[in-house]
């Protein structure tokens, strides 16, 4: 077991054997970031719902955005180091990894997959360097795990496209320099994307407009807007040429998948060396609660699902390098670890009784936080009946 993990016993299978020198030097980066810039402010900000902004340069600084996309200022990370980086920054904060994971992943990502050239080079630089925020508008607010359904519209005009719709839970969007905007294009009823960006001035276009969800009990360092869209022109150079219909849209969707898996697994990393940080230090009845076998047999448990999430994440990250990845195992992949997450989580709260509720402690924010993580990008319902269609060859959906 190597030094950086022995001490929480995270990597009970030495998983590290297989990690490259670079990958290891990008793990311990992120994790410093994490400890001596993230951990120690991030639970004002979740608490007043607002997003760490102060932090943002130093994001910048690791050199992180963009993780798989070659090229334009982008890291070119493998598939394995992304994820490595997507459950480190999720160790600290769940908030703080939808940011990236929306920047890099689904909006970058889908200028990457489906943008031009020419469109590449205008929007990726500067959104690698953190220059420019992006957000990712597909879901509506009658459309969650339905968003093929999506009623938002495009009319040709001119040089222009005419949006119309509603969107719902954009993370970034309030905030944006880029919004990828999904529509249905009225001339043939396929769904295409848009990107809009701000005026010189700054301001958003007119036809454009926010307001930030207020009441979340979970990712609440992230701000996810509505947005209306009236009568919102953008011009038709911004039309990004390789979304066709939704089964473009469904391959940045696959591509980024695995990110919530391993998500989860840096929720289940955190909430576990927390109960075991406990553990060893609290005293009740004389002696330290890690001694009584109901609290060895928890951690014992934990441990269990956090190897076995761990195992998953780091197989499908190789499928995935290998382009051998499918929907449906990332969908297994998703549906189980944010499962077991969830469990560990709540058992960790557990473990630190009353303490477990306090922001200081940091259990708790993990442990909300994997409420969204589990709905998001397909729901446990979802995933399953995704993968019973893949074994079965039956369809469940209407």
């Amino acid at each position: 077991m190597t030094p950086e993990t022995a001490a929480n016993g995270t990597d009970f299978y030495l998983m590290d054997d297989f990690l490259s020198a670079e990958d290891r030097a990008l793990r311990l980066k992120v994790r410093a970031f994490v400890d001596k810039d993230l951990l120690p402010v991030i639970n004002g900000y979740w608490e007043r719902a607002e997003f760490p902004v102060d932090l943002v340069p130093k994001l910048a600084g690791l050199g992180i955005v963009g993780t798989t996309i070659q090229g334009y200022g982008c890291p070119g990370l493998s598939r394995l180091a992304a994820g490595i980086v997507a459950a480190e920054i999720s160790r600290g904060d769940g908030s703080v990894n939808t940011f990236l994971g929306v920047q890099s992943g689904l909006a970058m990502g889908t200028i990457n997959m489906l943008g031009s050239e020419e469109q590449k080079q205008r929007w990726l630089p500067g959104m690698a360097a953190l220059g420019k925020i992006g957000a990712f508008a597909l879901t509506e607010p009658e459309h969650g795990s339905d968003s093929v359904a999506l009623e938002t519209s495009a009319r040709r005009d001119g040089d222009s496209y005419i949006i119309n719709g509603r969107k719902r839970w954009i993370g970034n969007a309030s905030m944006a320099d880029v919004v990828i905007i999904f529509a249905r294009d009225e001339a043939d009823a396929k769904v295409k994307a848009f990107v809009m960006e701000r005026n010189g001035d700054g301001s958003f276009p007119d036809g454009y407009s926010t307001e930030v969800i207020t009441g979340k009990i979970c990712k609440r360092a992230i701000l996810q807007p509505d947005i209306t869209l009236d009568n919102l022109r953008i011009p038709a150079a911004n039309r990004l040429p390789e979304c066709h219909s939704f089964k473009d849209v469904t391959r940045v969707l696959t591509s980024t998948r695995s990110g919530a898996s391993w998500e989860s697994y840096g929720h289940a990393m955190a909430a576990y060396e927390i109960a075991l940080d406990y553990a060893k230090t609290r005293q009740q009845f004389g002696k330290p609660i890690g001694s009584f076998q109901l609290v060895q047999n928890k951690l014992a448990n934990m441990l269990a699902e956090l190897t076995a999430m761990q195992l998953i994440c780091f197989r499908l990250a190789e499928l995935a390098e290998d382009d051998r990845m499918t929907g449906p195992m990332a969908s297994l992949a998703k549906m189980h670890t944010a499962r077991k997450a969830r469990w560990i989580c709540s058992e960790a709260r557990d473990m630190l009784g009353g303490n477990g509720v306090l922001l200081e402690n940091h259990v708790a924010r993990h442990m909300t936080d994997m409420e969204v993580v589990s709905t998001y990008e397909g729901t446990d319902s979802i995933q399953s009946l995704l993968v019973g269609r893949e074994i079965t060859g039956l369809s469940a959906f209407s």
